[in-house]
This record gives structure tokens, sequence and C-alpha cells, in this order.
């Protein structure tokens, strides 16, 4: 190492007078600024004395800024190390020489000093601002945010850099560039409208995509809400709206297209699909064209939501030749619409749904993920879609309610997060006080599931809140009457007289000609279906029960609290216990904006954590808090 290169080095203590005893030779010295010896020595220490003094061809080092003088020489295999204050020793010790730093190992660092972070927690949090991991001498941990690069500068080995890693860095940045937003987050659509309108428009005013919860409610309400959203986002801002796969009443599902198609929405989250339909195909294919330079361009996004492969494949897939020439023969959509279908996949963004609220296969979400990136793969090579300009995105849902969470799922590649159960208690959702009040209580095991109202006579069921509500188990009870009995006057009478009495609450003879007369309105043949099968018709007026329990958690009708039906997964008291002491704790400040942020800033430390963990660096244990 060169006599100007140790200078260089010591420059960093501040000293006002400087001086090299070398092994050969005469003495060499240097004149510095002084004045801040004493308070640069308490900072750094002998780390970089002792780094000189590891260089053979120096005997000792002389530092001096008026009546303070501190000196290490060698003396045999160690040094002696003297820190005085005029002609009065402080410090009289023998100390050991460190093994020269190897140069050709990687790069040195020279700091600025009044960058060091002395809180590794604080660091990390700030995660806009890099962090230069560096080991002095005796091999403890430095951590600075500014200084020069390059071997022989300074006195500290590089270990490596903790990037920043800002929220929207995370994820793909496809899709932000396909969607126009600020990151990779999605607000689900919350059936019944509880991904409301009002939901929607807050996401869309902060940058990030809410697709309206229009499953579930009537094409009335479904307009009503299309028109608020139009209204209230006026700016090109980006959202969406639910589709629900309706087999039972096709008629609703291509009703909900026909809205979507005359209000320009862009973007769909079709959920509950087992295999694709005429209707979503449509919407898909609606305005679908070839640009100039042969790519084929489709106006109309989908959001296919999904827990198995063999779903995914079907929506990763262009629609099958044999749908198209149906739709094609019925005029659902042109030849030259049905042409273009066959180079582009149904739905370029895959929502794979891990444990969540509502429907749910109760999948893991370490495993369904890799399995649905890896077909997306395979599909993609099969396909040529590389080579065409397309890309297919796969994103997480499921279990994501705190920052470790979300960073998990871009950590494991997600193109993009989308959230469900810690929005239901936001400002913003359609739902009542005493349902938000309720999922704010809920711990991660506060949850069941019980018989689901669309699927009931099939035994499917919905992951619902236990905690103050027994609607999985009153539900689960007349599911259990429903296989016995063929018929409701084949219930025993003490049966009967206590669902009356604790569930409906009313005869189970008006319960049906209410039943009656709603199917009347809406689809009379379910109405002649039940008179002619009295199973058929103990289901329907079952179902008015578990229809209602969720219109009542959203409507908040206290006298029927303990049969409320909320959807929701484990991910709220995962949520729940992250916030506990924040403002977010309170429901009154739970906007569904702020929880974006908050969710995405904590992955954004967790990232920054996991690369300090990588750099051997010794991560305290910390609590990743809102608004860190």
């Amino acid at each position: 190492m060169s006599i100007t290169r140790h200078f260089d080095a010591l420059t960093v203590y501040g000293a006002s007078a400087m001086r090299l005893l070398l092994t050969e030779g005469e003495p060499e010295d240097m004149l510095g600024d002084g004045g801040l010896l004493g308070d640069r020595f308490e900072e750094i220490g002998r780390s970089v004395l002792l780094s000189v003094l590891a260089d053979a061809s120096v005997a000792g080092v002389l530092l001096a800024d008026g009546d303070l003088s501190i000196e290490v020489g060698r003396t045999g295999a160690g040094a002696r190390f003297q820190v005085k204050w005029g002609s009065q020793p402080v410090v009289d010790e023998h100390v050991e020489i460190p093994v020269p730093l190897d140069e050709r190992s990687g790069p040195l660092f020279r700091p600025e000093l009044e960058s060091e972070i002395k809180d590794l927690t604080v660091g990390l949090h700030d995660v806009e601002q890099r962090l230069v991991v560096c080991q002095d001498i005796s091999g403890s941990f430095r951590y600075f945010t500014r200084g020069k690069f390059g071997a022989g500068l300074g006195q500290w080995a590089v270990t490596g850099v903790v990037p920043a890693v800002e929220p929207s860095s995370l994820g793909s940045r496809s899709f932000r560039e396909e969607h126009g937003v600020r990151l990779a987050y999605v607000a689900g659509a919350m059936a019944g409208g509880i991904a409301s309108s009002a939901l929607v428009i807050a996401m869309g005013k902060a940058g990030l995509i809410g697709f309206l919860g229009a499953g579930g409610l009537p094409l009335e309400a479904v307009e009503r809400s299309l028109k608020e959203i139009v209204d209230g986002l006026k700016a090109g801002e980006s959202w969406g709206a639910n589709l629900l796969n309706n087999p039972h009443e096709p008629e609703v599902e291509e009703g909900t297209v026909d809205l979507y198609l005359k209000y320009g929405v862009k973007r769909v989250s079709a959920s509950a699909y087992m295999g694709l339909s005429p209707a979503v195909v449509r919407y898909r294919l609606h305005g679908i064209y070839e640009d100039a330079s042969g790519q084929v361009c489709c106006p109309n996004k989908v959001f296919a939501k999904i827990s198995r492969p063999e779903v995914a494949e079907k929506f990763m897939r262009p629609a099958p030749d044999k749908l198209l020439q149906e739709m094609v023969k019925n005029g659902k959509i042109t030849a030259e619409q049905a042409a273009l279908a066959k180079r582009v996949p149904v739905a370029a963004d895959i929502t794979a749904e891990a444990d969540s609220g509502g429907h749910t296969d109760h999948r893991p979400a370490l495993v369904l993920l890799p399995i649905i990136q890896q077909l997306r793969d395979r599909i993609t090579e099969e396909q040529g879609f590389a080579q065409r300009g397309v890309q297919i995105r796969v994103g997480l849902a499921g279990g994501l309610g705190e920052p470790t969470a979300v960073w998990a799922a871009f950590a494991m590649g997600a193109d993009f997060v989308l959230t469900g159960s810690v929005n239901q208690a936001a400002v913003e959702a359609g739902t009542s006080n005493e349902t938000k009040n309720m999922l704010q209580a809920a711990s991660y095991t506060d949850v069941s599931s019980g018989p689901a109202p669309d699927m009931f006579e099939m035994g499917a069921k919905v992951q619902v809140l236990s905690r103050g509500s027994m609607y999985a188990q009153r539900a689960q009870r007349l599911y259990d009457l429903y296989k016995r009995f063929h018929s409701m006057e084949e219930i025993p009478a003490k049966d009967r007289a206590k669902i009356e009495k604790q569930l409906f609450k009313k005869s189970l003879d008006e319960v049906w000609q209410g039943t009656k007369e709603y199917w009347q309105g809406r689809d009379p043949e379910q109405v002649a279906r039940a008179e002619k099968d009295p199973h058929y018709k103990m289901a329907l007026t079952f179902r008015w029960y578990l229809g209602m329990t969720s219109r009542w958690a959203r409507m908040g009708d206290s006298d029927r609290k303990r049969d409320y039906q909320i959807w929701c997964g484990p991910a709220i008291g995962g949520f729940n216990e992250w916030v506990a002491g924040t403002a977010l704790e309170d429901v009154a400040n739970r906007r569904v904006g702020a929880i974006a942020e908050a969710l995405m800033h904590g992955a954004s430390i967790q990232a920054r954590m996991a690369y300090a963990r990588a750099l051997g660096v010794s991560v305290p244990t910390l609590r990743v808090t809102v608004g860190s």
C-alpha cells in the first residue's frame, strides 16, 4: 500500500498532524485541518489506525491535534496503543495487529462519517435510502449511506449493499405499466357491493386498482355503482368490476357484460369459473384489433381469479375454437374477432387465490403460486406468446394481511398482490359499522366454514368470521336437515320448531311464501320446479336464510347479529395484530388507500431485511410498524 493511501485513510480522523513511522526510511508527515480528532476518534475508534499498521512497511502511526495525541507502534508481534492529553497518558495498552485486508477480494469503502447509521432498525425502515454494509478491521459491521467505493480508498471492506426498495419497485413493472398504476397492488371484488363504488373510486384516486364487488347484486344496483364510479373517476384512473360466473342464470352474466360494455369498463375480475363462458369471452374480445406492427391488442383486460391449475389453463390459453365458432354462429362475435382471438390468452392477469374469505379451496399459497407460475411458463412457450409480445402475469391473493406475507408473495415472484379481507373493515367498504367492528376484534383463528348460499345443494362452503356469529353452525344445521330429509314435511316437529324459532324467526311456510314471490318475479321456472320437487323446495327455503344472513351483516341488523355471514379469511387477524397500537387499529382510520400504502411500505422494509440477512448481517428482531 502506498504512503498516500495511508494518509488518505487517516484524514477521516480530522487531526492537525499525521506521522507515519516506516520500518525502512525516514518518517513521513502530513498536515490536516485539525479540530476534529477527539470527536472523530470516539466515532471511528482505533480501526483505521490498526488497518494502516497492518501494512508491514509501517512501524507506527501518530496523530496529533492540540494537546491530544494518539499513537500506535509495533512491539514484537503486537502493538502498543497510547492516547495522551498533553504529557499525561490516558490510555496505554497492548493491542493485536490485524490481518491486512486483501484488496483482491473486493472493493474498500471510504464513508462520509456523518452518514453512518447507528441504529440498523432505523436504517432499514428508510426504504428510499441504500445502506452500504462494511466491516471494520475488527470484523464489526458498520452502515453508511454515502461515501466512495474503490480498492485502497478507505479503511473498511465492503460486504455488500442493501439497496433502496421502494414500494413502487415491488412486483411486475409490466403490471404497473399495463394498467397505469403506481403499485402492483389490487383491492379485490368483495361480493354484494362490499367492494363498493366508494372503495373503487378511492383506489383509483390513489393510483391503484380496485374492483367493484358486483357479484350477487341486482343489475340495477350494479348500474348505479357503475355510474357513480364513472362520475367519480374522470381523469383516466384505472379500475374494474367483478364478473361472476352464473351457470344457473346465464342471462344475468350476459346482462352484466352488457352493462360493462355500455359504461366502458376496461377490467373485470372473473371469479367462480370452472370453465369459460360465452359472456367472459365476449367481454374479452370486444374491441379486439391488430395494430400496425401486427400485434393483437385487447382493450378489455380479464383478471382470472383461480385456485386450480385446470381452470387457470383455460384462461391462459386462447379461447377454444368450438366456443368461438358457436359464438360466431350465434352472432356474439364476428369471424374477424374469432380469428384474432386465437393469438391471445383469454386472461393476461391470473390471480392465484390461496386460503381466503368467502368461497375458497383453502389452497396453500406456498404450493399454489409456484404451480400456476410453472403452468404459465409452459403455456407461454407452447403458444409462442413471448415472440408475439404477449405476457401473462400471475399474482397472489389469500392470507395477505401484513407486510411479511405481502413480501413473501413478491419474493416468490408474484407479479402483483390482491387483498380482500383486510379491506372489508375499510371506511369505504359497503358494509355496516357493526360488521367492521366485529372484524376489527378478530384473531386469525376466528374463522370457520359454513354452507355457501349459492351452492347449498352441492355442499360447497364459504369461509366466514366465527367470532360473534353462529352462521357456520346454524347454516350447517340446515344443510344436515337437507341431507337427511326429502321434504320439509319430513322434518321432525322438534327440529322444525327449533329452526323456526332460532334461525328463521317465522314459520317455514311463511318463508316459502316470501321465497316463492321472489322467484316468481326473477325466474318463474324455479318455482315450477320447486312445486314438483319437494327437496328442491326445501333447498330454496333454506337458502332464504343463507342469503339473508349476508344482507343482515351488510345492513347492520342488530337483532340478527348472531346470524351475520361475514366472508373472512385468517388475514384479518394478521392485520389486526400488526396494526395494534397504531392509527389503523381504529376502523375509523382504515381507509383502503392507507391500508394499501402501509402494507406495501412494510413489504419494502421486509425486502431490505432480507437483503441484509443475505449479507450476513444479524438483523434485529423488529416489528415493521405502520407509517415507518
